[in-house]
């Protein structure tokens, strides 16, 4: 797992960087430019409202004696894709965006779903029953 980090971390940089340089010689400096900060703004924009009506929902649900799960792992996604997006480059920000749209987010609940079953199996996840 540790690998897959590192690799992570080395490849995804150069990669945005090669499509950052791309997009400069194609469309300029400046237009690429604003095109970061406006994915940024736009993003913590929809991160946050997606943010708040997953919460507003988990409140309810809560309320009502129900434990949450789904909202939980929408939250989850919608974090990952938060921070995804405040992060300068386009695949991180469309990765982002993929992760907080409520019509795409079902697709990651379901990988999210998987590795968080993974670890329970392999004994490196325990959950908790107070009861």
């Amino acid at each position: 797992m540790f690998r897959w980090i590192i690799a992570i971390f080395i490849l995804v940089p150069a990669v945005e960087i090669t499509m950052l340089i791309m997009l400069g010689h194609l469309v300029g400096g400046w237009m690429t430019f604003l095109l970061i900060i406006a994915s940024g703004f736009l993003g913590a924009y929809f991160a946050k409202r997606e943010g708040r009506k997953v919460m507003e929902y988990a409140k309810f649900e809560w309320s009502q004696g129900q434990l949450p799960a789904q909202q939980i792992l929408d939250g989850i996604c919608i974090f990952l894709g938060g921070i995804l997006l405040i992060t300068p480059g386009f695949i991180t920000d469309i990765l982002g965006f993929l992760l907080v749209f409520p019509y795409t987010r079902p697709i990651f609940k379901i990988l999210l779903l998987a590795i968080i079953r993974k670890q329970i199996g392999k004994g490196n996840m325990h959950i908790i029953n107070r009861r």
